[in-house]
Parts: C-alpha cells; sequence; structure tokens
C-alpha cells in the first residue's frame, strides 16, 4: 500500500475525516505507523474552534469544546475502549470473566467513573495549556495519545509472548512490528520537537510510562491485550501530554 492510502485507512478506522469502508486485515495493520499523523489531524480539527477565537480568554470552555469536538470526530472510540478496561478492572473479575464483562456492552458503575474522571482530568489539563496560549501543545497530545498506542501494541505483541487476543485490536498488534513502531516515533518524536518545550517532553514521557506499565501489567495479568486498552492508551497519552504542560511550568 501507498502512504496516502495508509493515511487514508488510519483516519478511517479513527475518525470521521475518510470515509469507512471494508478494508483487510493487512491494510488495517500498514496504517499502524501512520497513527501520529492521524492524530495531528484530529488534533487540527478539534482545536480550530479555539483558533477561530471560540470563547476566548475562557479557557475552561475551549477545553470542553475541544474535547467535545474531539470526540464527535472520533466517533468515542477511545472513551469507549476506556469504559470498557474500567468496568472489567473494577469488576475484580480475573480471566474470560474479565473479558466478558469487558466485552459486555452495557456501561457499568467503574466505567462511569473511569470515564468521568478522565474527562476532568483532560478537561483541567488542556485549559491549563490552552489558557497560557501553548496551542502546539495542546494539538501535540494528539499526536502523542495515537503514538501511545502503537507503543503498547508493540510491547505486547513484539517484547515477550505475544498477549494479541481475537478482534479488531490484533491488527493493531501485528503492525506493531520494530519497523513500524520506530516510524512512528519518528513522527511522534519530530511533532514534539517543534510543538513542545523540552521540560514538557521528559514529564510526557514519564507520565506515559507509567500509563503503558500499568496497562501492560493489566493485560500480563489477564492473558491479553485488545483494543479497548489501546483506546484506553490514546486517552492516557492525550492526558500526558496536557498534565506534563502544568508540571513544567
Amino acid at each position: 500500500m501507498s502512504f496516502i492510502s495508509d493515511v487514508r485507512v488510519a483516519l478511517a478506522f479513527l475518525s470521521r475525516l475518510a470515509p469507512a469502508r471494508a478494508e483487510s486485515e493487512k491494510a488495517m495493520a500498514a496504517s499502524l505507523k501512520v497513527y501520529p499523523l492521524a492524530g495531528l489531524a484530529i488534533g487540527l480539527v478539534a482545536l480550530t474552534p479555539v483558533w477561530f477565537g471560540a470563547f476566548g480568554g475562557r479557557p475552561l470552555l475551549q477545553a470542553a469544546v475541544v474535547l467535545a469536538v474531539a470526540a464527535f470526530v472520533t466517533r468515542g472510540l477511545h472513551w469507549d475502549g476506556l469504559a470498557d478496561v474500567a468496568d472489567a478492572w473494577g469488576s475484580g473479575a480475573r480471566g474470560e470473566r474479565f473479558w466478558q464483562v469487558l466485552k459486555d456492552s452495557r456501561a457499568g458503575a467503574f466505567g462511569v467513573m473511569g470515564c468521568s474522571l478522565a474527562v476532568l482530568l483532560q478537561a483541567a489539563a488542556l485549559a491549563e495549556t490552552l489558557g497560557d496560549g501553548a496551542a502546539g501543545v495542546a494539538l501535540f497530545g494528539f499526536v502523542f495519545g495515537r503514538f501511545l498506542a502503537v507503543g503498547l501494541a508493540h510491547l505486547a505483541a513484539h517484547r515477550g509472548q505475544s498477549l494479541a487476543r481475537p478482534g479488531l485490536g490484533r491488527f493493531c498488534l501485528d503492525g506493531a512490528a520494530p519497523g513500524p513502531a520506530l516510524f512512528a516515533a519518528g513522527q511522534t518524536l519530530l511533532a514534539g520537537l517543534l510543538f513542545c518545550p523540552p521540560a514538557v517532553l521528559v514529564w510526557t514521557a514519564g507520565l506515559a510510562a507509567a500509563g503503558v506499565w500499568t496497562l501492560l501489567r493489566l493485560a500480563r495479568a489477564q492473558g491479553g491485550l485488545n483494543g479497548d486498552f489501546l483506546g484506553s492508551a490514546i486517552i492516557w497519552g492525550e492526558a500526558a501530554v496536557w498534565l506534563s504542560w502544568s508540571l513544567a511550568n
């Protein structure tokens, strides 16, 4: 597949920014290496109201608008993953029962609480970032979130025994071989150097490592990792960047 095709497939899967259509597992796996670019496009769209001056001087309202636009553009895909993982973790179930709870389409108390707390965290951190005029850092959050999913997929599938589970998440793990993962890391590093002060990148790396370690630990304890874990990584990756702005300033 061509580079342009990879971008189109990534955008179609991760957002509404390209028309969705049936794709082969090979095409889906190949698109993983451009997830950070897809995050850049999503972030540009989500931040458009801010750049056009919507709610100027009211960063909390701006943050709420940005998160709402992002949720619409992504069809809530990553938030759904976070809710599923929070429900399954909070249930205390283990083994196959864990996966039954995770796959249950009904929202449980832990899923609601997990998403609510994550929204509050993202909104507060993003408001601080926007209030300080750090639009580049705000944009980088969307790039880094998608990279963190690639990084988690790589560690789950190509560092020791594969944790891949049946489902859409399997193609992500299949596509996160060392070469594609390094390509995604290169895009992310370049964006980070363009948009963020070095101190923000250092804090982001530390927070991201903590989140990935937590998700990997849970996945290993439960014998697998699927797309819901990757969606959770995206949400945490975004929050990590925006939190890092406050920690570094």
